[in-house]
């Protein structure tokens, strides 16, 4: 789908700064934002992409002025959950649903099978454009995002905590990986931006640890 322009559309919204950015082009290029769309954990209280609290989410779509509708399922009743909440966004009569893919062909077929399935019309406009200028269009916009985990065994836990910046993304091309990340090599949570209408403030409250290493963060009165 080449144009979102009048057509009501809701994100689907990790929190992250790939989603963010596709979020704020639909905008840039007319389209009309409905809702940002989340999956959390099966208890709901963790954003099932990035580990995200609820509160941090849902403070997140208080500052972008959009509407945040968040379903939890277990990964064996992912896909079900999710097309189940697009046909209610179609019942609703939003018409597109945004998506934040870069390159990686088999989230475009999926995105795109459960468009057709649930006659949702996707909007992928980060899809094919160059990894590292969509980093730095990113930073030149004026968005911040935090490094909230790092996969362990190929990036190193200093970065968790930082904020995404010209220096941090020199130092992991020192370490030889991509910074675009696209690969899940770490993931952010984007806390100002143009689009924002308030910055988030995040405090540290205690290390995870699993095949990701990470912080679980929650809102406060400082940065960590």
């Amino acid at each position: 789908m080449k144009s979102i322009r009048n057509r009501p559309f809701f994100c689907s919204w990790s929190g992250g700064k790939d989603s963010c950015l596709a979020l704020y082009h639909a905008i840039q290029n007319g389209g009309i934002h409905k809702a940002l769309f989340t999956m959390m954990t099966g208890q709901g209280d963790r954003s099932r992409s990035h580990g995200l609290p609820a509160d941090l989410v849902k403070q997140q779509a208080a500052s972008l002025n959009i509407p945040q509708i968040m379903r939890g399922a277990v990964w064996e009743t992912y896909e079900t959950v999710f097309l189940d909440t697009m046909r209610e966004f179609k019942a609703d009569g939003i018409e597109c649903g945004v998506f934040g893919d870069i390159d990686l062909a088999g989230h475009l077929e999926w995105v795109e099978w459960v468009c057709q399935t649930a006659g949702i019309k996707p909007y992928e406009p980060l899809w094919q454009r160059e990894r590292k200028g969509l980093l730095q269009e990113f930073l030149d916009l004026g968005f911040r995002a935090m490094i909230v985990s790092v996969k362990e065994g190929v990036l190193s836990r200093d970065f968790l905590g930082r904020i995404l910046d010209q220096q941090v993304i020199a130092e992991m091309e020192n370490t030889g990986i991509d910074a675009s990340g696209e690969e899940g090599e770490y993931h952010t949570v984007v806390i100002d931006g143009p689009i924002f209408t308030f910055p988030l403030h995040l405090v540290k409250k205690e290390k995870v640890s699993n095949f990701r290493l990470g912080f679980c963060i929650g809102l406060g009165s400082e940065l960590f």
